[in-house]
């Protein structure tokens, strides 16, 4: 019987088409995942973006906890790393809930409302707020205490007054210095292109008052829904130590369940 001549072996046509086919489905699968998460990045950048709610400033509108997502497409989302944006849909309106790089630490974010826009004039007396001389009707908002104190309640300060805040009451010294600039005898005048912002937990938020305007390009966005709410301190949610984070994680998969506000699930602003 004659046998072939022995010899390295040759991969058959079909052997050859199968790793070829191997090769394809793994690009095509690398290519999916691309395409999948360019779209992610995308809409990230330009529609929507989730961020957490740290602190009590917001309350009883926002809690701390409540996992928020942002509409972005809203004001005209920036161009990531270019100074330009997109068109917006609409200005920035008073009453508008908004996220923003906080102006002394872009980096930071902060959501506030919007109580007076470039051109308004903003007073408050006896913790009422007015804009152009007319008294606000706010039901969201949340007072912790009766007493009345300049800078906070009644604003803005006179001129001679605010030599003498102190300190600790989070007035910062960059605004001290320029805001008698915008100090009218009907009030604190607004510059075009910037926002006045506050929190509704008008007695606990560090706001406006204490450091100054917003500039309208800080504005990433408005609140659209809560998609997830969990009960849990401040520390929680800011510990930047990566054991205490961790341990803090931790406890979120522990209490899931029976800390999750699950009646916060859904809620519109």
């Amino acid at each position: 019987m004659e046998t072939a001549p022995s010899g390295p072996e040759r991969a058959s046509p079909t052997d050859s088409g199968s790793g070829s086919a191997r090769k394809e489905g793994a690009w095509e699968n690398l290519r999916s995942l691309l395409l999948v998460l360019a779209c992610v990045l995308l809409f990230r950048a330009f529609v929507a973006e989730a961020t957490v709610i740290p602190t009590a400033s917001m309350e009883q509108t926002i809690l701390i906890g409540d996992h928020v997502f942002l509409n972005k497409l809203l004001y005209g989302p920036s161009l990531p790393y270019t100074p330009w944006r997109l068109p917006a849909l609409r200005t920035v309106r008073r009453g508008d809930i908004v996220a923003f790089r906080y102006p002394q630490n872009p980096s930071v974010m902060f959501v506030k409302r919007v109580m007076a826009v470039g051109g308004d004039v903003v007073r408050i007396e006896k913790k009422r707020v007015m804009v152009n001389g007319k008294i606000l009707q706010e039901p969201y908002v949340q007072y912790q205490s009766a007493a009345i104190f300049s800078l906070r309640d009644d604003f803005p300060p006179t001129v001679s007054q605010i030599g003498t805040l102190p300190a600790a009451w989070g007035l910062d010294p960059a605004w001290a210095r320029t805001m008698p600039n915008f100090i009218r005898d009907d009030g604190l005048h607004v510059p075009l292109g910037n926002l006045f912002v506050m929190g509704d937990n008008r007695d606990n938020s560090l706001d406006s008052r204490f450091w100054g305007f917003v500039p309208e390009a800080n504005v990433v966005g408005k609140p659209l829904f809560i998609y997830w709410s969990f009960d849990a301190p401040k520390e929680v949610w800011t510990e930047s130590d990566l054991l205490a984070r961790l341990k803090s994680d931790l406890s979120i998969i522990r209490n899931f369940f029976s800390r999750t506000r699950w009646s916060r699930t859904g809620k519109f602003f």
